[in-house]
């Protein structure tokens, strides 16, 4: 059989749950698929979902580093910074930048330090 790679799922470091439910959920309108964690008292680990876009994130040590820069291609970014932009999120207001070789990149961080930029080709 040939090798055959099916999907690349980043590991972003989360440190409050609650956080990283209103952004990924409320403002990046992400399902919030599953979680787990190995006892009540111990780190989450979850799975967040939109479209064909998977993330994990994990309060765990080790997992993922504060800051991580995550590039999310996509079609449609002028309707989602749209969708974003209605909500008024009061910690993110996120504009599109034209990149010289050809790419629209609309970044916006994280509560955590990471990351995610959305980019679209022009064209």
């Amino acid at each position: 059989m040939t090798p055959r790679f099916e999907a690349t799922i980043p590991i972003l470091r989360i440190f409050d749950l609650a956080k990283a439910r209103e952004f990924y959920g409320d403002f990046l309108g992400m399902a919030w698929d599953w979680e787990h964690r190995f006892a009540p008292d111990l780190p989450v680990f979850a799975q967040v979902s939109r479209g064909g876009l998977l993330l994990f994130l994990s309060e765990h040590f080790g997992d993922g580093i504060p800051g991580t820069r995550v590039l999310l291609r996509m079609r449609g970014l002028d309707a989602l910074q749209a969708e974003l932009l209605a909500k008024q999120y009061r910690h993110a207001r996120p504009g599109i930048e034209d990149r010289p070789w050809g790419w629209r990149d609309m970044p916006i961080a994280d509560p955590f330090g990471n990351v995610l930029v959305f980019t679209e080709e022009m064209g």
